[in-house]
């Protein structure tokens, strides 16, 4: 009898850990939400730069004349 009260302790310590685990990445997802948008890279260059038209012409998928 001793078994079945072992198997019912091991799945509820179970259970808990797989709780705590839940817990712990909704924890996260909220703390990255907070943070901003991942993307440690460097930034990406605005289109309507002035600077960037001359660079427009050379990208070959827009046709280069």
């Amino acid at each position: 009898m001793t078994t079945t009260f072992q198997k019912r302790q091991k799945e509820m310590k179970r259970l808990d850990k797989a709780k705590e685990k839940a817990a712990r990445r909704a924890q996260r997802k909220v703390e990255r939400a907070e943070k901003g948008p991942a993307g440690g890279g460097p930034p990406i260059a605005d289109a309507n730069d002035p600077e960037m038209q001359d660079y427009q012409d050379l990208d070959p998928q827009r046709g280069a004349a």
